[in-house]
């Protein structure tokens, strides 16, 4: 149980919905807003659709945008029968049931007449008096129902991150089993057609990499490629190298687990800052291959972000593949990436593999994408040379 909803429970029981005991009230709230913040947290106070269709009935009888939080400020007194009228013929015991929730929970409080109607006394053009559902409750305690609902989208957020965490450490021992472990693989798919917990995901995350670190091959450690000013072997023995290590990273191998390599910061146009720093017209020379698809579209790295984007499904990159290349390197050199890769398409025998191993290469802090570019440089030099 969080905290947030300890608090509300505790504020149900002793004092939600009457005046705070330092004296303070919150204002007042857009009544609208609080009730989609409640609609996002509906699940910290156990509220179910049709309960929140029931406060959102009440709250149109309350003829302000603004919904004051001194008590006996907000009350609406409209009969069953009206209720049931807004809610599309909801049961009138369908209808006690779900005010009664709202009564339980804080969220609105009861004042009753002495014969238990609702019903209001004017004295002029003002109600003096008036008896049925006080919904100031609902703007006092808006802090703690904002904070629900911020809490509820972070939550939201981190299981999205941990379903594709999943989804591509099961894409990636499918490529590796070759038909074998079908029942981790089907338990995994079923997993994700559910909305499972975060423990679960979590569990699964980790039987995946087990089984996956079981079946990769050991990596046998190479030299770091050198800076392409620096190199002494021709031009085709570097177009020969960049081949090679397409043709090896193309397999899947194992996640290597290991903490998010921070972000050099860069500045475009600056080359020289950091290894990896270069400016988009240096992409464009070495790929011109992108050029072909969407012609002058390349004006900013929004632009080339944008189309990685749109290229990555027509290359066989899966979405959960580019986000997690995003999460690793960058949303720049992922973008990057993807480019050279388009650029040499012809020779990667699996484009979502690939990416996915860069990912793990800039994870481990061993991937730049200057020694890709600098080497398309190099080749398309050489081949004017020789036309």
């Amino acid at each position: 149980m969080s905290f947030v909803k300890i608090i509300m429970e505790q504020a149900s029981q002793i004092a939600f919905g009457r005046q705070d005991p330092c004296g303070r009230l919150a204002g007042t709230h857009d009544k609208w807003d609080l009730l989609a913040a409640l609609t996002h947290a509906a699940a910290e106070f156990e509220l179910s659709h049709r309960t929140l269709g029931v406060l959102k009935a009440l709250l149109t009888f309350f003829p302000e945008r603004a919904l004051p939080a001194d008590p006996d400020s907000a009350i609406v007194f409209p009969s069953n029968r009206k209720l049931m009228e807004r809610l599309n013929g909801m049961p009138e015991s369908t209808l006690r049931r779900h005010l009664a929730a709202l009564t339980r929970i804080g969220i609105v409080s009861r004042k009753n007449s002495p014969n238990r109607k609702r019903y209001a006394r004017r004295s002029g053009d003002d109600t003096a008096l008036a008896f049925g559902f006080d919904l100031s409750p609902l703007a006092r305690h808006a802090g703690q129902i904002f904070g629900a609902a911020l809490e509820a989208k972070a939550r939201a957020e981190h299981l999205a991150v941990l379903r594709d965490r999943v989804a591509v450490l099961r894409q990636e021992l499918l490529e590796l089993a070759d038909g074998t472990a079908e029942a981790l693989l089907e338990t995994a798919r079923k997993l994700l057609r559910r909305k499972p917990c975060e423990a679960d995901l979590s569990d699964m995350a980790k039987l995946l990499r087990s089984e996956i670190a079981s079946r990769a091959p050991e990596e046998t450690p190479q030299a770091a490629l050198p800076a392409a000013g620096k190199m002494s072997a021709p031009v085709s023995r570097n177009e020969r190298h960049i081949q090679d290590s397409i043709k090896k990273d193309s397999d899947s191998e194992a996640p290597q687990v290991t903490a998010p390599c921070p972000q050099p910061h860069t500045t475009d146009g600056k080359a020289g800052k950091a290894e990896n720093a270069h400016d988009l017209a240096k992409v464009l020379r070495a790929c011109p291959e992108v050029q072909t698809y969407y012609p002058g579209a390349l004006r900013n790295w929004q632009d080339a972000d944008r189309i990685a984007e749109t290229l990555s499904p027509m290359m066989g990159i899966d979405m959960p593949v580019l986000s997690d290349a995003r999460a690793a390197m960058g949303r720049k050199e992922a973008a990057t990436a993807v480019i050279c890769m388009l650029e040499k398409l012809g020779t990667i025998r699996n484009p979502g593999a690939y990416l996915r191993r860069l990912a793990q290469k800039a994870r481990a802090g061993q991937f730049s994408t200057a020694p890709m570019l600098n080497a398309l440089l190099q080749a398309g030099k050489q081949a004017e040379v020789v036309s």
